[in-house]
C-alpha cells in the first residue's frame, strides 16, 4: 500500500511519517507534498492508495485537491488532517475516510489506519466480485436516489465526534435532547427527532416510538408481552418499548 502525505507544515510531515511507520508498517508513504498543486502532481505520477491531506494550505486546498481526486480514474482514500473542526462535515461530503484534528493524538491515528484498512479490503473485493459496468450502473442509480444523512455530527466536552449512521442503534429524543446510541458510545445532540427522522434512509431507520428511532439491522430480537406490548432488543443489548401505534410494523415478524 502507497500514500502521499500533503501539509505546508513541514514538522507535521516529518511527525506524521513517523508515526504512520509505527501504527501502519505496511503503509509506504511514496511522497510528500507541501501544497495542493504538489499534491495533485503526485497523485498522477505514484497513483498511492492513500492521501493524507491538509485542508487549509496555499494555493489549491485540501478540499479542492479531494474534489479533483475525485474526478481520477484511481481515486485514493482520503484522511484529511487539519487543525480546524469547522470543515469536518464538509471533508466527509468528500467521501473522506476519516479526519484527524491537529495535534494528531496516537489513538485517532490508529482509529484512521484502522478505516483506511477497512476501504481498502471493501475496493478489493468490489473489484473481483464486480463486472466492469457495474461502477457506472450504480453510479446512475445514485444520482436518481435522495441523498440520506450519512455523519451524525455530536460534540463531547471539547471533542467533536463524527459518527456514521450505519453505526448507529438507536435515536432517543430526552427533553430537549437527542440521545445518539452508536459503535462509539453515547453522545447529545440538539437535532429533534423529528427533524431526524426525515434526513435518515426509511428503509434501514424506524419509529417505534414517539420518542425512539431504532437502526432495523441492529435489532437483534423482539420480544412479546403478556399483554401483547412489544419490546426491541437491540445487538448492542438496549431495549427500547415499541408504541402501539408502530406495532404494526412488527405484525410479520
Amino acid at each position: 500500500m502507497r500514500a502521499i502525505i500533503a501539509d505546508d507544515e513541514p514538522l507535521l510531515r516529518h511527525h506524521l511519517d513517523h508515526m504512520l511507520a509505527d501504527v501502519f508498517p505496511e503503509l509506504e508513504i511514496v511522497g510528500k507534498a507541501a501544497d495542493g498543486e504538489e499534491a495533485l502532481q503526485l497523485c498522477g505520477k505514484a497513483e498511492p492508495d492513500v492521501i493524507f491531506l491538509d485542508i487549509r494550505m496555499p494555493g489549491l486546498d485540501g478540499l479542492a485537491v479531494a474534489e479533483a481526486l475525485r474526478k481520477s480514474e484511481k481515486q485514493p482514500i482520503v484522511v484529511f488532517v487539519t487543525a480546524y473542526d469547522e470543515y469536518a462535515v464538509k471533508a466527509f461530503e468528500q467521501e473522506a475516510a476519516d479526519y484527524l484534528l491537529k495535534p494528531i493524538d496516537d489513538k485517532r491515528l490508529v482509529q484512521a489506519c484502522e478505516r483506511i484498512r477497512q476501504r481498502l479490503k471493501e475496493r478489493e473485493e468490489r473489484s473481483v466480485t464486480a463486472g466492469p459496468d457495474i461502477h457506472a450502473i450504480l453510479k446512475q442509480l445514485s444520482s436518481s436516489q435522495p441523498e440520506y444523512l450519512r455523519w451524525i455530527r455530536a460534540s463531547k466536552g471539547e471533542d467533536v465526534y463524527l459518527i456514521a449512521c450505519d453505526e448507529v442503534s438507536a435515536f432517543v429524543a430526552e427533553d430537549k435532547y437527542t440521545t445518539v446510541y452508536s459503535e462509539q458510545g453515547q453522545h447529545i445532540i440538539r437535532t429533534p427527532l423529528k427533524e431526524l427522522l426525515s434526513q435518515l434512509q426509511p428503509d434501514l431507520f424506524w419509529q417505534i416510538h414517539r420518542s425512539t428511532i431504532v437502526c432495523v439491522k441492529r435489532i437483534q430480537k423482539i420480544s412479546r408481552g403478556l399483554t401483547g406490548s412489544i419490546t426491541v432488543v437491540m445487538d448492542d443489548g438496549r431495549q427500547f418499548g415499541v408504541s402501539r401505534r408502530a406495532a404494526s410494523m412488527f405484525k410479520s415478524m
